[in-house]
């Protein structure tokens, strides 16, 4: 029988800058919430918001310390991905690299399978 592949991976820089958001968030919260939404010229973009308590069907994954919660609608769309932190001179924040985009706009706000 073949086995899931695991949800998400997270890299060390990604659970630090989680950990870093949940700490200012200035009120005690579960995690955060992954989700996907329709956005942008390739269909769909990623969306992280604080998450409270966890709401029904959202899949969980403890990583490195912190909880992330993926939005049962998103599921199928970023299984096997993986959630890294990056930080350069111009810019930062979350990528995603996800086996399963088919494409990216040239922008690279959004995605689709």
């Amino acid at each position: 029988m073949n086995e899931r592949p695991p949800m998400m991976q997270v890299t060390d820089a990604a659970a630090q800058q989680v950990q870093t958001l949940l700490d200012g968030r200035g009120k005690p919260s579960l995690g955060i919430r992954i989700g996907v939404r329709t956005k942008g010229c390739s269909g769909m973009s990623y969306t992280l918001e604080f998450a409270d308590e966890k709401a029904p069907f959202d899949e969980e994954l403890k990583a490195k310390g912190v909880t992330i919660l993926i939005d049962p609608k998103a599921t199928m769309f970023i299984i096997g991905t993986e959630m890294d932190f990056v930080e350069d001179k111009l810019e930062s924040g979350f990528v995603f690299v996800n086996p399963n985009e088919k494409g990216r706009c040239g922008c690279g706000e959004s995605f689709h399978v």
